[in-house]
Formats: structure tokens, sequence, C-alpha cells
């Protein structure tokens, strides 16, 4: 069971910066290249909708794995790399999406003091350093920790 967890420990990362690059390479300039510009606006919230509650499950997903991990190493702190980098990750994900989401709306009706084009500019920050964060926990994640015995539990 705790080789399982390892490698979910060690796979998840990838597949969480993965999901990332595709939304910010392929997914959300697509739209714009082949809707007009309210519809594809349109979908794209939605996606970076789905996406934040996705990177909220996998952040708390990574530090219960982490902490876990932690556990089973023993000893010293049990504040790790990685639970920094998960913590940094939902931190990006709450105040790219769920802090600057409302402001946006707000500005696109010519309220608030900050224009939707310098809330985007921010909002764009926050996700490519989201990216950055979640790259470098699945680096940190491909270091393993305890080597994984590939014919399983011994008896």
């Amino acid at each position: 069971m705790a080789d399982a967890a390892e490698r979910v420990r060690r796979l998840v990362p990838g597949l969480w910066a993965g999901a990332l690059l595709c939304i910010a390479l392929i997914a959300t300039p697509a739209p714009f290249a082949t809707l007009a510009t309210h519809d594809a606006g349109r979908v794209v919230a939605r996606i970076f909708a789905q996406e934040a509650y996705l990177s909220l499950a996998l952040g708390v997903g990574m530090l219960l794995l982490e902490r876990r991990a932690a556990s089973a190493a023993g000893g010293g702190s049990r504040l790790s790399t990685s639970m920094l980098l998960a913590l940094a990750a939902i931190f990006f994900t709450v105040a790219g999406y769920f802090g600057l989401q409302p402001m946006m709306a707000d500005a696109r009706a010519g309220q608030g003091s900050w224009t939707f084009g310098q809330l985007h500019a921010v909002s764009l920050a926050l996700f490519g350093a989201k990216i950055v964060v979640v790259l470098a926990l699945a680096w940190q994640a491909a270091t393993p920790r305890r080597p994984l015995n590939p014919a399983g539990p011994s008896s």
C-alpha cells in the first residue's frame, strides 16, 4: 500500500503540470482562434473555472500524500519543500481564480479601480507562477525519496 501511495505521489504532479500546460498552450488559445471574442471568453472562463477546482483538489491531495510520505520517513520536520510547493500552487489558484475573477467581472462592467487588462495581466502572472511551482513539484516528486519495490511487498 505504501508503494501505491508513493507511485501516486510521484505521478500526480506530472499529470497536473501537463494539464496546466495543455490549458495554457492549447485549450485557451483555440477558442479565440475559432470563435467570436465574447463566445471565446465564455469558453475560456469555463475552462479556468474547471481548472481552479481541479487544482484545489490536486493541491490538497498532494498535501495529504506529502504528509503521509513525511510521516513514513519519520523524524525531522514534517514540512517539506514539496508541501510548500503544493501550498504555493493552492495560493496561486485561490488568488488567481477566486480572488481576481469577481474583480474582472466588475472591471468588464466598468466598476472598480483596476481595468480588465490590468487584472487579466495579474491573473496571467499568477497562472504562470502556478505552472512554474507545479513543474517544480513534479521535478521534486520525480526524485525518489526511497526506492520503489518493483516486485511488490516482500513476504
